[in-house]
């Protein structure tokens, strides 16, 4: 289910990390990231597949779009089937109303031009991911309503495994909001801000029928 917690603004630059599910009881979680307020006003959280998921999502990036008039930027954990709907999320993409993240390459100098689509988390970007979202909580740079994602990050906590030790969930916790926002958090460091002067508001923008509670 969505979770508004603030209307969406004109002028917003929205970006969106996913921590996709297979099924099985597991959650699909999206947390919308404003870059520009640097707050989480919407946030998904269900038990479904992330497949049912993207048919839920393309709407409201674009209605995301509609009310921003700054297309959003969208990336899915590339496990769990992720990759693949990344494919599918371009493929539908059909009004050009938002944009895929495309993951640089970390750690290295002068790196290639980044190809791969959404965020891979692996044994070298989660420790990043995590220890950024971190920082950011604790000097207050995020401001996050939503409770259960609240609630997460307080299960969060750091166990030693066989070779180092691992952030992770609490046993019996959850860890699906706290991955989406560090992807969303990756988003935010990683894009330049977008504002309304820089995009292309095509004639027919302002004629879209607000059906949704974005507005």
């Amino acid at each position: 289910m969505f979770r508004q917690y603030r209307p969406i603004e004109r002028g917003e630059f929205i970006v969106i990390g996913v921590d996709t599910a297979s099924g099985g009881g597991d959650y699909t979680a999206a947390q919308f990231l404003s870059k520009t307020k640097l707050d989480v006003p919407l946030v998904y959280h269900s038990p479904i597949t992330t497949t049912e998921f993207t048919n839920l999502l393309v709407p409201v990036l674009e209605k995301i779009y509609d009310k921003t008039m700054i297309k959003p930027v969208v990336a899915y954990e590339r496990n769990n089937g992720g990759a693949f709907e990344m494919d599918r999320l371009a493929a539908m993409n059909r009004l050009n109303k938002y944009d895929l993240f495309k993951m640089p390459t970390f750690g290295r100098e002068n790196p290639p031009e980044a190809v791969q689509y959404g965020w891979t988390t692996s044994s070298s970007t989660r420790p990043k991911m995590l220890q950024d979202l971190k920082q950011a909580i604790d000097n207050k740079v995020i401001r996050i309503y939503d409770k259960e994602t609240i609630n997460e990050l307080y299960s969060f906590v750091v166990v030693q495994t066989s070779s180092s030790w691992k952030a992770q969930a609490d046993k019996g916790a959850k860890d699906d909001l706290v991955l989406s926002l560090g992807i969303s958090w990756q988003l935010n460091n990683n894009l330049e801000e977008r504002t309304l002067q820089q995009q292309y508001i095509p004639q027919y923008a302002g004629f879209v029928k607000k059906n949704w509670s974005l507005a």
